[in-house]
């Protein structure tokens, strides 16, 4: 047993001297290089630099102690608007309108991050802005759908709302 201890401590101390050896190089006369791990005639010992490593700082935020992704995952979790709701109300009736101004009223402003997207009758018409006008509208009941999505393409808000829009004819006379 203590002789194969012993053999097992001489094959380790003998890698451990052929990984520290130093190397020898000699340049020829016709520009090839020679190696070798013991010194020859005009060779020159290589100095073998350690290799080049990197160490990333933690990505941590100095204010609250978390890392950036907790930071980020809490941010996904916690927000949500007060309130979120549409100019004109549901079932607003407007009579012979040039223009309707419709609008959402958000608690707290609407996020930089957040894209908002506004659709009139299922058509997209404004993704930029909070407020939109519909030049004028025709008769009938109009649909209006506010959709704020936050930047990780989760919806944040989401409201709806009908107006309708009346135009009487001006051939039939007023009921007395």
């Amino acid at each position: 047993m203590k002789t194969l201890r012993l053999g097992i401590a001489l094959v380790l101390l003998a890698a451990t001297s052929a990984a520290l050896a130093t190397t020898y190089v000699r340049v020829e006369k016709d520009g090839t290089k020679t190696y070798s791990d013991r010194p020859f005639p005009g060779g020159v010992p290589v100095v073998v630099e350690p290799a080049q490593t990197y160490s990333a700082p933690p990505a941590t935020n100095t204010a609250s102690g978390l890392t950036t992704e907790q930071r980020l995952l809490q941010e996904i979790d916690d927000f949500k608007y007060a309130s979120c709701s549409i100019l004109p109300s549901n079932d607003e009736t407007f009579t012979n309108p040039e223009q309707v101004n419709v609008s959402v009223n958000l608690n707290p402003p609407l996020r930089p991050s957040d894209s908002l997207s506004f659709t009139v009758d299922g058509i997209p018409v404004s993704t930029y802005t909070q407020s939109y006008v519909l030049q004028r509208p025709d008769r009938g009941t109009h649909s209006v759908q506010v959709t704020i999505t936050d930047k990780f393409g989760r919806t944040v808000c989401n409201a709806n709302a009908s107006f309708h829009v009346m135009r009487p004819s001006v051939n039939m006379p007023q009921r007395r």
